[in-house]
């Protein structure tokens, strides 16, 4: 196994142990493989949750670009939402975790048919 299939495998498990869901793999993958290069340096590969530059840009480049999903204050509180539900004590949120969350949220996984 690479060094994705191994990230993949800990995404998987948070989404198991800390959301409480079972993860759809070949999504989680797809998701994974289109964050790119960022998921293997340590701070693009989190979501830092408390800084408001990140979540804008969270929405920005993923629910608006990526997703194609129209701006608007339901956007910025499903980033909440996911967060919520990963868990406000949880330093680490893996950006694949939180993309692959607000994909599912808004129902976008024919994005990456």
């Amino acid at each position: 196994m690479g060094k994705r299939d191994d990230l993949i495998a800990r995404y998987a498990e948070d989404l198991k142990t800390k959301c409480g869901m079972t993860p759809d793999m070949d999504l989680l993958t797809k998701v994974t493989i289109g964050c790119g290069p960022s998921i293997y340096d340590a701070d693009s590969a989190t979501v830092a949750a408390s800084q408001p530059a990140e979540l804008e840009t969270v929405k920005k480049n993923f629910l608006i670009k990526k997703l194609g999903l129209a701006d608007g204050p339901q956007l910025m509180d499903a980033i909440h939402s996911v967060l919520n539900t990963y868990g406000q004590s949880e330093r680490n949120k893996y950006r694949a975790v939180v993309y692959y969350m607000l994909t599912k949220h808004f129902g976008k996984e024919s994005v990456y048919a």
